[in-house]
């Protein structure tokens, strides 16, 4: 029986990853990540855990030792956010590389500089190609979730790479949600035993870990980690079905909210999408034709499935928590519209960037986008692509 509770986003990730009881953490403090470590840091001193906890003297270093003990065959998390992350940035490709499926916590938060500590996506998605899943958390009770099922997806012999588990910093993080966990021997079961196939110290066969490949080796080193990048839909979609079973939970690859005879949707990640649902709501009660798709999964990037869902839609509003810098709009927007490329008739498409620096979202900047979609579909034409949400001009 399910056992509900009120937790904080960072306890109940520190939970899950007390119940999944990992041979090795390795840690440095940030904001607002922190507290990840510093509980779990509590079960291993309270001996709760049989794990090895590693403080290191940065995030470079956490990285460089998550990569070390999993390549010896210890199963591996950690936790950061913003610099940090950035800080590991070398370390992430090692990692994913060398085909280690570590486990890390992302508390998403913005980047330096200017100084902030507040929320938005420009850690995670500047990790984006570092080879690494991707799986993102609207709520605590997803963040906890998603976390017990990526130790599963990333230690599946036809993927075997690392696992980033995202949540908005302090929006979900710290605010207390109620939440159902599940029972300790139940997580044990469901993450099950690691047992690798390759590591360094299985002396039965013999293996070299970030080794120097030639111009003879190198493409077909990164075709091989395509592949396992490729795998991971189909892999992440099983262990979601097992999931359900377990707990009646149900997860995909992405959400949708009143999609299905939408004419004007919006595509988000993480928190914004409660805020989504509120004003579409609203909004159908007065008739309009409204609704979402919530990314969870961006990394393998489900390109076939999400032009499959909003084909029908006319006027599609990508919301980025994120600048790429390109002059051209955000990544996410960049992705979605290139998922729509082949659709044979398009839906007219804008660019949002919105909450930079944790600047917040409401229900009437949400009704705002949806506006400017009614005007562009009136219009018949797309005037600004590219623009940015509540900011002072």
């Amino acid at each position: 029986m399910a056992i509900r509770e009120r937790l904080s986003g960072n306890e109940a990730v520190a939970i899950a990853m007390k119940q999944i009881n990992p041979d090795v953490v390795a840690a440095f403090p940030i904001t607002p990540s922190t507290e990840i470590p510093q509980y779990f840091s509590q079960y291993v001193a309270n001996g709760q855990v049989e794990t090895e906890y590693v403080p290191v003297e940065s995030e470079h270093s956490a990285m460089s030792a998550c990569i070390g003990s999993q390549a010896a065959g210890a199963r591996t998390m950690t936790a950061t956010s913003s610099c940090g992350l950035a800080l590991m940035w070398e370390m992430l490709y090692v990692a994913a590389s060398s085909r280690l499926p570590i486990t890390l916590a992302c508390v998403n938060r913005a980047l330096t500089g200017p100084i902030n500590i507040n929320n938005d996506h420009s850690d995670s998605m500047g990790a984006r190609d570092t080879g690494w899943i991707q799986i993102y958390s609207e709520t605590n009770q997803e963040a906890y979730d998603n976390f017990i099922q990526s130790v599963r997806i990333g230690e599946h012999k036809d993927v075997l790479l690392p696992v980033m588990i995202c949540q908005d910093g302090f929006i979900t993080s710290h605010a207390v949600e109620n939440i159902e966990l599940i029972e300790d021997d139940k997580v044990k079961a469901f993450v099950g035993e690691y047992e690798p196939e390759d590591y360094m110290l299985n002396v039965k066969r013999p293996i070299s870990v970030g080794p120097y490949d030639t111009a003879a080796y190198y493409i077909e080193h990164k075709r091989n980690q395509a592949e396992g990048m490729k795998n991971a839909k189909n892999v992440i979609l099983q262990v979601a079905e097992e999931f359900e079973k377990m707990t009646g939970r149900k997860y995909g690859l992405f959400d949708t909210y009143r999609l299905e005879d939408a004419e004007y949707a919006i595509v988000v990640i993480n928190s914004t999408a409660g805020t989504a649902r509120a004003t579409i709501d609203a909004m159908r009660a007065e008739g309009k034709k409204v609704g979402m798709l919530k990314i969870r999964v961006f990394r393998p990037f489900p390109m076939e499935e999400i032009a499959d869902a909003l084909k029908h839609v006319k006027a599609i509003a990508v919301m980025d928590k994120a600048e790429g810098f390109s002059a051209a709009g955000g990544p996410l927007f960049a992705e979605v519209r290139s998922a729509l490329y082949d659709v044979k008739e398009r839906p007219m498409m804008i660019n949002y960037i919105y909450g930079l620096g944790g600047r917040d979202v409401r229900t009437s900047d949400i009704a705002t986008v949806y506006e400017d979609l009614f005007q562009i579909l009136k219009d018949g034409q797309v005037n600004e692509v590219y623009k940015y949400l509540s900011v002072r001009e």
